[in-house]
Parts: structure tokens; C-alpha cells; sequence
């Protein structure tokens, strides 16, 4: 590891099999914790490159427990965490209402690194049990409309980097790579990105992939649509500039998205919304995001009427009845 420390400190890239190897060898607890750490920290100095999280990828689905669809068509909705912005869990609770609005979701997600409440720590407090039984992850999603995959359950051989990424507390290269290694590899995902060389690279990966996606990044930072001002949309053909009015809604505060300090006050803010107590602004967001993500499946549909679709999913209570069904 001293070798590849000095070689990244100097300025050098890695190929994309270095890349894969070195993450390979992470997974075997080849390097000790200040080794894994001092490499994790080199990625904050720099942009990583096509090669790197292409090979990291690469190593994360070689080793990751994968789950075969059987030809079931359905989306993940997802960011890569780290923009800093203490949101409430946006893409989770969106993917309830795109649940409740028919579609098949297969959600991924872990517990919070760099904020307080991850997709895994909310779900957790609702009372939902995690499992990596493929049967019953099928059946749940055949008779719920969706199912979770919870990162740690399905790439247990990164388990050994799952201390020194708390201990660190900021985003590492391990956000960039979790929207991109669902163990299911769903046809459809909408990812949201912290910044905007990632939605570049996001965009350059998924395009070999053959996949039909949208990825995000508000241009005041936040990695989902905030509605707090312009957001940079690119799929694999199209690249544009949307402001909240394209998604038929107002625009909103920061201050209006602020998830709480606690996985507690979290839990409280997804059960509000989804409930009906929702403020204007986490109704609207949640709506803009389940809106985006239909309209990946639903290409030729409009924006606001795939929005509408997410809002009426919320209004009618079939969200909350998905919610209800996941638990019990």
C-alpha cells in the first residue's frame, strides 16, 4: 500500500485493473485501517477518474451477493450522499410514492456516513427487518411493490471498510460507487450526485451499461432535485438545465429541507409525509424526485404529469399503504 499511496500522492492515476485489485485486496484486509483510511482520504484531494471508479466498480459487483430479477423490470431511485446539506431522506421516501404509484422498486441503500440519517438507519426505525433471502426479497416485491437491499447485507466483503468510513465521517470514493453497485442492476435507476465531475463520470459509466437512467445534481449542491434552484439533468442522450417551474412547483429554501439531527427526528419526518403532515416543500421534493424518477420509465410521458402521478400516489394514501405493507 505505501507504493500506491506514494504513486497517488504524487499526482498518478491508477489503470482501471489497479483499481479493481486494490479494492480486491481492501476486501481481503490486505492493508490495516490507517492504510484504507490515508487511501480513501487521497480521493478527497482529487477528482478520481473514469478508470478508477470504473475499476472499483467492477470489484465491489465481483464480490457483491447478486440477486437475478428474472426479467422483473424496476428502478432504484438513489443519491451518492456527501453534499453536506442535512436533508430529510428524500430519495427513500420517493420511492414509496413511486410504489404507490405501480411501479417495481428495488431500493439500495446503507446507513448514513457523512449525515445523520441514511436510506438503512430511517427504514430501520420504521421497523422494516433487512434480509438478503433472494425468495423473500422477490416475494416482497411482488406483493408490496418493493423491497430493500441493504448495502452491508449484500457486499459483505467491505465490511472491513465500514468503521474506518464512520470513523472518518466525511464522503469518501464509497459514495460515489453505492448508487452504481445495486446487486440487482435494475433496467431502470435515477441517481443524484454530489457534484458535478461525478454526474460527468456517472454518465460516461452507465452509458456501457446499456441502461435507462437520469442522473442529477442541484447546482447549489445538494444530490437530488431540491427545488431550491437549477438542476443539471443528464440521460443517456440529453443534457439540460431544469428550474423548479419545470417540474410544475415553486421554489423553495434550504432551510426548508433540513432532515433533523437525530435517525429519530428523521423517522418523524418521513411518517409526517407520508402521512399527510408533510410541509408544502418535503411534499413537493418528494414529489419532483418520484416525478423524475417515472419519467425515466416513462420517457415520452411530461415531467408534470409524471409528477402528478408521484403527488396523487402521496394524496391518496397509497404511499403510506406501501410503507404500511413493506413492515408488516
Amino acid at each position: 500500500m505505501k507504493e500506491i499511496l506514494n504513486h497517488l500522492h504524487s499526482g498518478k492515476k491508477l489503470s482501471r485493473e489497479e483499481a479493481k485489485n486494490i479494492l480486491l485486496n481492501i476486501s481481503k484486509e490486505q492493508y490495516n485501517n490507517e492504510q484504507v483510511a490515508s487511501f480513501m482520504t487521497a480521493y478527497m484531494m482529487r477528482d478520481i477518474t473514469y478508470q478508477e471508479l470504473a475499476g472499483f466498480r467492477d470489484a465491489m459487483l465481483e464480490l457483491c451477493v447478486k440477486v437475478d430479477l428474472e426479467e422483473r423490470e424496476t428502478i432504484d431511485i438513489v443519491g451518492t450522499g456527501g453534499d453536506g446539506k442535512d436533508t430529510f431522506n428524500v430519495s427513500t421516501c420517493a420511492a414509496f410514492l413511486i410504489a404507490g404509484a405501480g411501479y417495481k422498486v428495488t431500493k439500495h441503500g446503507s446507513y448514513g456516513v457523512s449525515s445523520s440519517s441514511g436510506s438503512s438507519d430511517v427504514l430501520m426505525a420504521l421497523g422494516y427487518e433487512f434480509k438478503n433471502d433472494k425468495d423473500l426479497l422477490l416475494k416482497q416485491l411482488d406483493e408490496v411493490g418493493i423491497t430493500f437491499f441493504h448495502a452491508p447485507l449484500f457486499h459483505p466483503a467491505m465490511k472491513a471498510v465500514v468503521p474506518i468510513r464512520k470513523a472518518l465521517g466525511l464522503k469518501t470514493f464509497f459514495n460515489m460507487l453505492g448508487p452504481l453497485v445495486n446487486p440487482t442492476q435494475p433496467k431502470y435507476q435515477l441517481f443524484g450526485t454530489f457534484n458535478l465531475p461525478i454526474l460527468s463520470l456517472y454518465r460516461d459509466i452507465l452509458r456501457t451499461d446499456d441502461k435507462k437512467f437520469t442522473a442529477v445534481y442541484a447546482l447549489d449542491g445538494y444530490d437530488e432535485v431540491s427545488l431550491t434552484g437549477a438542476i443539471k439533468v443528464i440521460t443517456p442522450k440529453t443534457e439540460e438545465l431544469l428550474q423548479p417551474s419545470d417540474f410544475g412547483l415553486p421554489q423553495y429554501k434550504q432551510s426548508d429541507l433540513f432532515g433533523g439531527n437525530t435517525v429519530k427526528e428523521a423517522k418523524v419526518i418521513f411518517r409526517n409525509i407520508l402521512e399527510g403532515r408533510g410541509t408544502p416543500a418535503q411534499n413537493d421534493v418528494v414529489a419532483a424526485n418520484a416525478g423524475l424518477a417515472i419519467q425515466v420509465i416513462k420517457p415520452k410521458a411530461s415531467l408534470s404529469n409524471c409528477v402528478s402521478e408521484a403527488k396523487e400516489s402521496l394524496e391518496s394514501g397509497r404511499a403510506l399503504g406501501i410503507l404500511k405493507k413493506l413492515i408488516n
